[in-house]
């Protein structure tokens, strides 16, 4: 029988995400097989760790190797201190600079890149003697935020000079670690900057979960994100290891209604599908407004009872209809839609031309998670 631990959220719904934290802890020992083990492991939880749970499995997490956390924003990075996570968090992004203090206060680490940075950091100190904690964000190609790789290596110099603040680490981000030839130029860059600069006690972290796997770069950290929720980023064609991975991630909703259909009948919005023979038709609360695209109208599958059932009509704001077939089924019973077995979240994403991390994302928007083992 499952360990089940539920969020502490409604769930007067009949429909949830289930998060397995077991396969959880299993992706990041096979992750970190391939990591070298002096390398330190950063756990990437950004986006409400890519919309898991961040609160609920930072435990999962540390309890299976992971030594610091990726966050996106100080409110992600307090949201993990708020459930008393005592290990170091990085803000990867930029933060304004009315944030500095709060982070400050809060031991969580961010980014710096410009003379403002440095200004508010120096004015945090002045205001509370607490030494806000740094990682100098450098740009390499992927023209986002950092400073850039030419004005890098005077920058860096000028932090370590700063009295006012630790310097924690210095880092990049590839923007296309699939395609070698792209990822050489901005690891090139990256070696000119670590080359003439002094790492000594840096965190210095340049690979995600894509170059973690395929390239070996002069580095003391890896970030690892999507692959820790069971999931593959792409990929370059060659790699040094591809890691076995479960997707952590279900979707489940329960039967809330059984009618049969006449043949020639239409189902949902627009009639997009018309039964051909009478056809037992089962609906579950899980709509759009819940993350699954009305793009994926009548291009996916459910499990139930151990048959496939297609899913029939337009997806509605908050409900969805199935074609049960010969499906023995009864109002109340589940109906996964997505698992790691049969029904992944890759197929989803093919469907729709995007990527795995945007779909898990939209999945918090109104569904309970509900935690097992």
């Amino acid at each position: 029988m499952k360990n089940v631990r539920q969020s502490n959220i409604n769930t007067h719904k009949d429909a949830w995400v289930e998060i397995n934290l077991e396969s959880l802890a299993q992706n990041i020992i096979n992750i970190k097989k391939g990591i070298p083990k002096e390398k330190k492991f950063l756990g990437i939880v950004k986006a409400d760790a890519y919309g898991h749970g961040s609160q609920m499995i930072a435990q999962t997490m540390l309890a299976s190797g992971v030594d610091m956390f990726g966050v996106s924003s100080v409110d992600e990075g307090l949201d993990l201190r708020n459930v008393k996570i005592k290990a170091p968090i990085l803000v990867v992004g930029a933060i304004p600079s009315w944030a500095v203090k709060s982070a400050t206060r809060n031991d969580i680490a961010f980014s710096i890149f410009n003379n403002e940075h440095l200004k508010s950091c120096k004015e945090v100190y002045e205001r509370t003697g607490i030494k806000p904690k740094v990682h100098v964000k450098i740009d390499t190609g992927m023209n986002r935020i950092g400073v850039r790789s030419e004005n890098a290596v005077e920058y860096i110099k000028t932090v370590q000079k700063a009295e006012y603040l630790v310097l924690e680490g210095v880092f990049t981000h590839l923007a296309a670690a699939e395609e070698q030839e792209e990822a050489q130029k901005q690891i090139n860059r990256w070696n000119n900057v670590i080359e003439n600069i002094d790492t000594s006690n840096l965190l210095i972290h340049i690979q995600n979960t894509a170059a973690t796997f395929a390239y070996n770069i002069k580095s003391n950290m890896v970030r690892v994100g999507i692959s820790l929720y069971g999931l593959y980023p792409d990929l370059p064609p060659k790699v040094n290891y591809k890691p076995k991975l479960k997707q952590i991630m279900g979707l489940k909703g329960r039967i809330t209604n059984i009618h049969e259909v006449k043949s020639g009948e239409g189902v949902s919005y627009a009639h997009t599908f018309v039964a051909d023979k009478p056809t037992k038709v089962a609906t579950i609360p899980i709509g759009y407004a819940d993350g699954v695209s009305r793009s994926l109208s009548n291009k996916i599958y459910g499990m139930i009872n151990g048959k496939k059932i297609k899913q029939i009509g337009n997806i509605t704001m908050d409900q969805m209809m199935f074609d049960l077939g010969d499906a023995e089924a009864r109002v109340g019973d589940v109906i996964t839609l997505l698992d790691d077995l049969y029904l992944p979240l890759d197929n989803w994403a093919e469907i729709l031309h995007t990527i795995n991390y945007e779909l898990t994302c939209r999945l918090k928007v109104r569904l309970p998670r509900v935690y097992v083992r």
